[in-house]
């Protein structure tokens, strides 16, 4: 009967021996607002960077670049979060209807109005200046 007790004894002592080396330790630690509002913040801007990717236009730039819209979303994933929110403001900051070419011309076209009707230049033939 000790015999039996003494094995039964060794066998649990082995074989608690072998799972102690398979435990692993847990840290637990509170999580700020900070840290999950930059984390909420660094996947959308993921996804608005992604989602340029969906666009016909886009992609067509990419084939000519040789580059497929797949491998572009998976370098998109790799990026870090202070890399994807600067490519993120800059996709913001792009006017949406082009390169601003409209914007500008309209911008020197009233420059130039102006300043025919106060005399200092006479672009427009039908514009009267104000010094006459």
């Amino acid at each position: 009967m000790m015999q039996s007790i003494k094995k039964m004894f060794v066998h649990t002592l082995i074989t608690a021996m072998v799972f102690v080396g398979f435990t692993q330790t847990v840290q637990a630690a509170m999580v700020s607002t900070e840290q999950v509002v930059s984390s909420a913040a660094a996947q959308q801007n993921r996804a608005k960077i992604s989602a340029t990717f969906d666009r016909a236009d886009v992609q067509a730039e990419l084939a000519k670049m040789g580059i497929s819209a797949d491998e572009a979303k998976a370098r998109v994933a790799a990026l870090s979060d202070a890399e994807t929110a600067s490519i993120a403001h800059r996709v913001d900051a792009i006017p949406a209807g082009g390169d601003g070419i409209i914007g500008a011309l309209i911008f020197i076209f009233v420059v130039l109005l102006v300043t025919d009707i106060l005399g200092l230049t006479k672009v427009f033939p039908f514009t009267r200046s104000m010094r006459h």
